[in-house]
């Protein structure tokens, strides 16, 4: 037969550059389903428009038209049966020359084509071609795809921006950390892409896994099980124990794109460590690319309830708050992913912000993965639904009940808290640094009237039980209990603190005070016990004491190197009626030294570019162990890491020079990790502006 194809052009720069993934490459074709693409034949002889002339595009080990991942498409027009899913189509581009044998096709993946990457042939009268592969992404700039997202700013955020800031610390120190997502680095498609070809539904059924990968809600749910690798040979290993030998401590990675190369380097091992915002923040990268908007969102005062009773249960004793089965954290990070939800059957209700949670906590379906959970379901309460609602529910709602245990171990309730999980639940916002708080989004305002009218709607929801109501009604307080700082809170300076204790009672109260500090790892578990002072008061009706509380540096700097906050607690018993038990607790969150970065000259695409990195020790002690990670999107394919820092002397400032060649132009931010013997992985950025 007679070869009627000469040559193949796939416009890559100008397809890939209306597709907006050019930042990805220029090499390899990647477009976004429902939208057109250019491609152009060269024939061997001039070309009439009846020539037959069929393209066929095939995706998966096992092709099928009923699947969705086969389609053959063109002239002479097939006839489809009614079971066929994702068309796909072409016209003949007005740009072709057919006299000459130039074809170009304007060719269009169906809105709800599964992504991934495809196979394209070609078929003539005399020969069937194989042209090359594309790769399909979701595509939110179109209103047929189920992840299309209205707003162009928050397309630019949540789908394009390479860098954000995820939220670490307590609810009253909410910390912004750089992170690097790093989604259009050139060899995030093989990664993300083996990541679908690897997870576990694939290998039990490849043919089904590849067609339902035209659904998000799918896609999402398979990305959140592989980021964990928990059941399957996904990304990270969890730890939370405080011991990080054999991997990499979770508060040193200020970005995705090292630990998804690792990952793929080696032979989808998983990498040691991650934690809650680690786990968010490669899920964050995953979605970007595939092309499902997504953004991390921390939840502070975050609820672990295991058993879906909506109610947390902490017991303190002498020494303070001790480990129960359930916990709360300080903060808990997720990801949201924007999507519609036509399988929850109620119109477009669910639509929007879905709840995605890599981080391994519970099982859902035999599966460590969370979500998604709708947003907007949250907020209604609608505990019933799919998927983990009652779970993320009571990550932001659930009511606190605090016990005290004594020596001969009985418990004594002390007091119910129905307002603390769940506070200045936080993203970044669009366009800027500035932090947006979307607490509203989850929750009515705390303590009102529709808040716990929804808190009953969700428990009936979810059947667990009697009505909690009558835990919140507890009796007024007949002594109040605040703590009220002195100082900003710094690391490596003593800590000051004020307990204030009000007696609201008509009678004389005398009071054994205990006040414990604690360093806590975030999730909820106390590390170490720092101190524990005693003190005896005698409180007049209506008089309001103040105790001075001082925790200094040489006190807690052993313990807090690799812990993220300290509790301090005050349990306070009336030595007349001993029943009569109160708590105050306060967490802090310490603030690390500032590490500076700047740019020395003008920074311009493939020329020789100088960072100037510097960090002052604000101690009157020596410094050791001194490394410094740099990382930035088209600045450094690989973590640039200069572990030959020499020890800092007390009270000296280190300046070190950085050189790399930046390959991609536009707006770039470089994030610098500076770590030593007394401050663990103090973060720092710079953003700037790279020339072509």
């Amino acid at each position: 037969m007679a070869k009627m194809i000469k040559k193949v052009d796939f416009h890559c720069q100008s397809n890939n550059s209306a597709h907006r993934t050019i930042e990805i490459t220029t090499e390899q074709l990647i477009v976004r389903r429902g939208q057109s693409f250019l491609l152009t034949l060269e024939m061997v002889k001039p070309f009439r428009t009846h020539d037959p002339l069929a393209l066929i595009v095939e995706t998966g080990p096992a092709p099928s038209e009923k699947h969705g991942t086969r389609s053959e498409f063109g002239n002479p027009s097939p006839m489809y049966t009614s079971d066929v899913k994702a068309i796909w189509k072409y016209s003949t581009d007005k740009t072709s020359n057919l006299e000459r044998g130039i074809v170009t096709l304007s060719v269009t993946p169906p809105a709800d084509a599964p992504v991934g990457r495809y196979s394209l042939s070609a078929k003539t009268l005399s020969e069937r071609i194989t042209l090359g592969t594309l790769v399909v992404l979701f595509n939110p700039w179109c209103s047929d795809d189920w992840v299309f997202l209205p707003d162009e700013r928050e397309r630019q955020e949540y789908v394009m921006s390479e860098q954000g800031l995820i939220y670490t610390g307590t609810s009253r120190y909410a910390h912004p950390l750089d992170w690097v997502f790093g989604q259009f680095e050139e060899e995030m498609v093989d990664i993300c892409l083996k990541m679908l070809d690897i997870n576990p539904k694939y290998l039990r059924d490849p043919a089904d896994d590849v067609s339902a990968r035209c659904n998000p809600i799918y896609v999402s749910r398979v990305v959140s099980a592989m980021i964990n690798s928990n059941g399957d040979r996904g990304v990270l290993v969890g730890r939370w124990s405080g011991d990080y030998s054999g991997g990499v401590r979770p508060t040193h990675w200020i970005g995705s794109v090292s630990i998804l190369q690792r990952w793929y380097q080696n032979n989808c091992n998983p990498v040691k460590y991650g934690q809650c915002w680690v786990f968010a923040g490669v899920m964050c990268t995953v979605m970007r690319f595939l092309g499902i908007p997504c953004r991390v969102v921390t939840n502070f005062q975050s609820a672990h309830d295991t058993n879906n009773s909506l109610t947390i249960d902490e017991y303190y004793n002498d020494n303070g708050a001790t480990e129960g089965k359930d916990s709360v954290w300080n903060f808990h990070v997720w990801t949201e992913g924007w999507m519609k939800r036509p399988d929850l059957k109620k119109g477009n209700s669910f639509d929007g912000w879905q709840v995605l949670d890599p981080t391994p906590q519970e099982l859902s379906d035999g599966v460590y993965c969370c979500g998604p959970a709708s947003v907007k379901g949250i907020l209604q309460g609608e505990a019933h639904l799919k998927y983990d609602m009652p779970f993320v529910f009571a990550e932001v709602n659930a009511d606190i009940v605090k016990w005290m245990v004594t020596a001969r171990g009985l418990k004594k309730k002390m007091y119910s808290d129905t307002k603390t999980v769940g506070q200045n639940i936080s993203t970044k916002a669009v366009g800027s640094n500035m932090r947006n708080d979307i607490t509203d989004s989850y929750k009515h305002r705390e303590g009102s009237a529709k808040e716990r009218a929804i808190f009953r709607r969700a428990l009936n929801r979810v059947n667990s039980g009697g009505d909690q109501e009558g835990d919140t009604r507890d009796e007024p307080l007949k002594l109040e209990m605040k703590f009220k700082e002195e100082t900003t809170m710094v690391n490596g300076q003593d800590i000051k603190l004020q307990l204030t204790l009000g007696n609201k009672d008509r009678t004389i109260k005398k009071m054994s005070i205990r006040v414990n500090a604690q360093a806590m790892m975030y999730n909820g578990k106390p590390a170490n016990n720092i101190q524990s002072i005693i003190q005896e008061k005698t409180i007049l009706p209506g008089q309001e004491v103040i105790l001075p509380i001082q925790i200094p540096f040489s006190a807690y700097s052993k313990f807090m190197a690799n812990c993220d906050s300290m509790k301090v607690s005050a349990v306070a018993t009336d030595k007349q009626q001993e029943d009569d038990i109160y708590e105050t607790e306060t967490d802090i969150c310490l603030e690390d030294p500032s590490i500076s970065i700047k740019v020395l000259g003008e920074a311009r695409v493939f020329q020789t570019l100088t960072l100037e990195v510097e960090f002052k020790n604000p101690l009157n002690e020596k410094l050791w162990n001194c490394s410094l990670t740099v990382i930035g999107c088209g600045l450094f394919r690989s973590d640039y890491v200069e572990s030959n820092v020499k020890d800092l002397e007390p009270n000296s400032t280190l300046r070190l020079r950085v050189t790399t060649m930046p390959y991609k132009a536009g707006i770039k931010t470089v994030v610098a990790d500076f770590d030593c013997s007394a401050f663990r992985d103090v973060k720092g950025s710079c953003t700037f502006q790279i020339k072509p």
